[in-house]
């Protein structure tokens, strides 16, 4: 296959990856790392292997902090363990939800349930605690942002030969 092929191709996965960072709909930083992958092994681009490893670290990071900041950040707001297992739960009972943005939804219901759970007369620190989940997930999305934009610049900038 061409080269020039390849290289739209890996800038379409990395671009849709970038996508995936705040669409829960795409798959994010996993598509990104399969342009970056592709364009390092598909072409002749001499892109250094420290860029590989350190993309898989950082992507493998993300995957573990997009479920491990919400937790976190609710309990800086005040939420207890209740809290932040809902958030976990709510997680995932809300990526089979048949809804836009379940997981999400999810993830808001769970850390409010859990915490009225926790205390039924409280109903402000549920939603402090929920407040919480909700910067921890921005915090998230944002590094994996951040991860994706680098990949996709990396991969440009080796294109044109600029590192």
């Amino acid at each position: 296959m061409d080269n020039t092929v390849i290289n739209i191709l890996c800038l379409i996965l990395l671009f849709i990856g970038i996508l995936g960072t705040f669409l829960p709909v795409l798959p994010g930083l996993l598509l990104s790392i399969c342009g970056l992958l592709i364009y390092k092994f598909g072409t002749d681009a001499d892109l250094s292997m420290i860029y590989i490893w350190a993309f898989g670290i950082l992507t493998a990071a993300s995957v573990v902090l997009s479920y491990v900041i919400p937790a976190r950040t609710n309990k800086k707001y005040g939420g207890t363990r209740w809290g932040s297992i809902g958030s976990v739960i709510g997680t995932i009972v809300g990526i089979f939800l048949p809804i836009p943005l379940g997981f999400l939804i999810g993830m808001f219901a769970g850390v409010f349930i859990g915490e009225l759970l926790h205390d039924s007369k409280d109903m402000n620190k549920a939603l402090q605690s929920t407040k919480g989940a909700l910067i921890g997930f921005l915090y998230g999305t944002g590094f994996s942002f951040v991860v994706g934009v680098a990949m996709f610049l990396v991969v440009l900038l080796n294109m044109f030969n600029i590192i």
